[in-house]
């Protein structure tokens, strides 16, 4: 059985944005492949205070892969929440995701996406 939820750790060995785009690239296809539903993607916040540039370029490449519809869906940490309309459309569509430790938390240096 496939799994609901795979979490894809972006910011581990420091990789320049082009790097883990293509990290992101790469597992998205592996997912898919495996027919996984959603992935945690954590890209980190950043240590400038005010979110670094992995978070950023990663952010700016699930919205355009949102937009080319090869995501079903994207919520960023900070809205994945019950209250958010995306996240609660998500959440319909896979309900294993309500037990994920970071709904609800408020965490920046995550991203959650639909496949």
């Amino acid at each position: 059985m496939p799994a609901s939820m795979v979490t894809i750790n972006l910011e581990m060995g420091h990789p320049t944005v082009e790097e883990a785009r293509q990290m992101l690239k790469a597992e998205l296809e592996k997912c898919r492949n495996r027919k996984v539903a959603a992935i945690k993607v954590i890209h980190g916040y950043g240590s400038s205070g005010v979110g670094g540039a992995l978070r950023q370029g990663i952010r700016k490449s699930l919205i355009s892969r949102r937009k080319e519809d090869s995501i079903r869906a994207v919520v960023f940490g900070e809205k994945w929440s019950i209250f958010d309309s995306i996240a609660q459309s998500m959440l319909e569509r896979c309900p294993e995701l309500s037990k994920d430790k970071d709904l609800c938390n408020y965490n920046p240096g995550i991203s959650v996406v639909l496949l």
